[in-house]
């Protein structure tokens, strides 16, 4: 599954699931654009990484909730390392709490970053990929966005939200050969998890029929597919790495 040539953009890259789909789609040939908000050591870590593995990367600082600064990044990019023709929708936040005490700033925060993000970043590369008649468009949902949680009404709501963007943007951005899809992980390793109680961790694996936590680089592998040519045929789907937690549609 090469993609030699092609310029891909990992929103949210520096850590976690998007260092993982960074160091994948660089490991396949791409170009890669590490997005990143608040942690610059982080962001180099993970150019670092795929500069040690022979690929190429390079930093780009700004928020996706913030369309000025997507618009000015995106077109920077473009300028010195071409539209990018893959782009990863991963950056997300949580500020979870019951609805009942949920500040509204918190609400509005989970929200602009993991959907409004989404589309604003979306919105920016899509001309580009339209003009070349070829683009993949990879969101990063959840899988709280099928099944809720409670504490975390915003995230669902948000992550939700990306599905039925995806089959919007799928329908009308396919005339030109452009596809939408979006992964859906369980609950995967992250420095997220990590802080979590033993005891925390094993009622989730309870919950898992594999009986365990999901790998970054799973996620990453269900990306680079999505990314790929063989995928091509695909648009306005979801694929479930959740280790059989979630089995719908």
């Amino acid at each position: 599954m090469s993609l030699q040539g092609k310029t891909a953009l990992v929103t949210g890259g520096s850590r976690g699931i998007g260092r993982a789909v960074c160091l994948r789609l660089a490991d396949m040939g791409c170009t890669v654009g590490v997005n990143y908000v608040a942690n610059p050591s982080a962001a180099r870590e993970t150019v670092q990484s795929i500069e040690n593995q022979g690929g190429k990367g390079f930093i780009l600082q700004f928020d996706v909730a913030d369309s000025d600064a997507v618009q000015e990044a995106i077109k920077a990019m473009a300028a010195e390392h071409g539209n990018p023709e893959i782009l990863v929708n991963n950056a997300g936040i949580t500020r979870d709490g019951l609805m009942a005490r949920m500040k509204e700033q918190d609400w509005d925060a989970v929200l602009d970053t993991n959907l409004k993000g989404t589309f604003l970043c979306s919105k920016a590369v899509t001309r580009g990929m339209m003009k070349k008649r070829w683009g993949r468009i990879i969101n990063i949902s959840s899988v709280i966005g099928f099944l809720g949680n409670g504490g975390q009404v915003n995230y669902s709501a948000a992550k939700a939200g990306m599905i039925g963007l995806t089959k919007s943007m799928a329908r009308e951005l396919a005339s030109r050969q452009v596809t939408v899809n979006s992964v859906a992980p369980g609950y995967i390793v992250t420095d997220m998890t990590s802080t979590l109680s033993e005891e925390i961790q094993e009622m989730i694996k309870a919950q898992v029929p594999l009986g365990s936590l999901g790998k970054p680089e799973d996620v990453a592998a269900c990306v680079a597919f999505l990314a790929s040519e063989e995928s091509s045929y695909l648009t306005g789907q979801t694929l479930h790495v959740n280790g059989g937690m979630y089995m719908g549609n």
